[in-house]
């Protein structure tokens, strides 16, 4: 199944197919708001802002699967997001990322591309690089900043 045929909630209650985003790179990203990586939304936004203009996009996925550091409604996420750190990427409804009730996307991410060790999303702002064609072609650890990704991304785009 390519990852054209997903489809997710947005924070605002939309649903977003996933379709939309046909020959864009994408970096998606389980985020949280209470977490210590949570400071990296601001070099998710960086570069957003940087690479939009190419045809890359962001996708946000907020998580409470790890130490509860997600505990707000979609409505508060966006604020918390728009607020703090200017986000302008689409940031989806809270979803699973492990576990019998994760998303269908992170099911199909997971397969893609696998941990080190072991398939599961092991915490917050594990992100996922998927080139033009849908392809996921790299995973990338929670330590892993944004401002590191730039040259993987651009070799994408």
């Amino acid at each position: 199944m390519p990852i054209y045929d997903f489809t997710a909630r947005l924070g605002s209650g939309e649903d977003r197919n996933l379709g939309d985003y046909r020959g864009k790179v994408l970096l998606i990203v389980n985020v949280a708001s209470k977490c210590g990586f949570t400071p990296q939304y601001q070099g998710l936004q960086a570069l957003y802002e940087q690479f939009r203009p190419r045809g890359f996009e962001i996708l946000a996925f907020p998580c409470d699967q790890f130490g509860h550091q997600e505990p707000g409604t979609d409505a508060e996420i966006a604020t918390f997001c728009e607020t703090n750190f200017n986000v302008t990427f689409p940031v989806f409804a809270k979803v699973e990322v492990n576990g019998g009730g994760a998303h269908p996307l992170y099911v199909w991410l997971k397969q893609e591309k696998s941990g080190l060790l072991v398939s599961a999303i092991k915490w917050n702002f594990t992100k996922f690089l998927v080139d033009r064609d849908g392809t996921v072609r790299e995973r990338f650890a929670p330590t892993k900043t944004p401002e590191s990704l730039a040259s993987d991304v651009e070799a994408l785009l």
